[in-house]
């Protein structure tokens, strides 16, 4: 059997990308007894890696079905010893645990990339290092192990739901001129619905300030640090405004990412409708229509406009980051960034050249997103308190 016929086989796909016991049983008996197809197991191996499932014989409902078993299984680890001459096929199986894969394509660019963004800095502050989300209000202050949904009314009422614990209401009418907050620490992320009706996504290590009601003649929240998506809800007579520490964002209803990460530049990138931008002391408005996103650079002080792929700028709302041959230096910053910490690896390190199209899924487990990284690029990583060192791995049996 040569390898383009073990990439037609079902039970080889399920294999590699969520395999469970059975397929494991299957696998190690069919090599065990047909030791010749070790060359050409290893062969369609190293070709699902490099061109992922868009190029395999699935169907589209095939590919469908075993994406929904991968995110309902990515979270399960192996605990089976298996032997040492099965251990290079096995380790490729482990991928699903944070990567669904669409078309990996790990491709060697000639020009050198430079890792020095990765080292930019990290956010700071204790309330961000805490582990739990918390809901800050005038009166009290509520902890969350984990992801919420926070809907207020406009009574001054909130209604917040945990996932698997039933919901709670908290009456939260705060004094005029006060604000709440809510503090996101790193690997976690939740929804507010405000009273107006405008829904929020509020990403990693983010810190939002907003009010219980609108009841001035505008709309306004406070971005302190962090990321959010807004679906701001219609209003001609109250504008809505999102302030940052660089500039205020006048929202003419719409879709929008902001992104006003301490140490790093911030950014709008718009999906739908009319947003502009407005520095400190200025009345100029930079506008920005769907598709396009303004950089701001902190030095000059100045905004920078694209035409971008916007699904990479607003998947992690849904809990994944999207990826189209984007450099492995860059996937990597984005994980930094997320989770809180800092890589350390040499410029001859086998990620230093590489390009990663599929998606990453956002696991609280970093160990998750690291297993799949190092099974890709052929490299090991090792864990000290907020830094990851990576190396390469030269041989599977180590």
């Amino acid at each position: 059997m040569r390898h383009t016929e073990i990439l037609k086989d079902p039970k080889f796909i399920s294999w590699q990308l969520a395999p469970d016991e059975s397929l494991e049983e299957y696998w190690q008996k069919l090599l065990y007894n047909n030791p010749d197809l070790e060359i050409e197991v290893s062969k369609a191996i190293k070709y699902l890696k490099a061109n992922g499932l868009n190029k395999s014989d699935l169907t589209p409902k095939e590919k469908e079905e075993l994406l929904n078993r991968i995110h309902k299984t990515y979270k399960l680890k192996s605990t089976k010893n298996i032997k040492i001459r099965y251990l290079k096929y096995t380790i490729a199986g482990c991928i699903a645990t944070a990567l669904l894969i669409f078309g990996i394509s790990l491709l060697i660019k000639s020009e050198q990339t430079n890792s020095d963004i990765l080292n930019d800095g990290l956010i700071a502050g204790e309330l961000l290092q805490n582990e739990d989300i918390q809901f800050v209000t005038d009166e009290s202050t509520k902890s969350y192990n984990e992801n919420i949904n926070i809907i207020l009314d406009k009574n001054g009422n909130a209604e917040i739901t945990q996932k698997n614990k039933n919901s709670e209401k908290l009456d939260i009418k705060t004094k005029a001129g006060k604000l709440n907050s809510l503090i996101v620490p790193f690997g976690k992320r939740t929804t507010i619905t405000l009273s107006d009706g405008s829904r929020v996504w509020v990403n990693s290590g983010s810190v939002l300030e907003f009010s219980t009601l609108f009841n001035g003649d505008k709309r306004e929240i406070f971005l302190s640090s962090g990321e959010v998506y807004i679906e701001v809800a219609k209003d001609n007579d109250k504008p809505f405004y999102v302030n940052t520490k660089d500039y205020k964002i006048r929202v003419y209803g719409t879709s929008f990412n902001v992104s006003s990460y301490n140490n790093y530049n911030s950014s709008v990138a718009l999906v739908e409708g009319k947003v502009s931008l407005i520095k400190p002391g200025s009345t100029e408005e930079f506008h920005l229509t769907p598709n396009e996103m303004a950089t701001f650079n902190n030095t000059t002080e100045t905004f920078k406009k694209e035409t971008v792929e916007i699904i990479n700028h607003v998947s992690w709302k849904d809990g994944y980051l999207s990826l189209e041959k984007t450099p492995m230096i860059a996937v990597l910053s984005k994980i930094e960034r997320y989770y809180n910490i800092s890589f350390d690896f040499d410029r001859d390190v086998n990620l230093q050249n590489r390009t990663c199209s599929g998606k990453i899924y956002l696991s609280e487990d970093i160990d998750n997103v690291m297993t799949t990284i190092a099974l890709l690029t052929s490299t090991r990583y090792r864990k000290e308190k907020n830094n990851i060192y990576i190396t390469n791995e030269f041989n599977y049996n180590k």
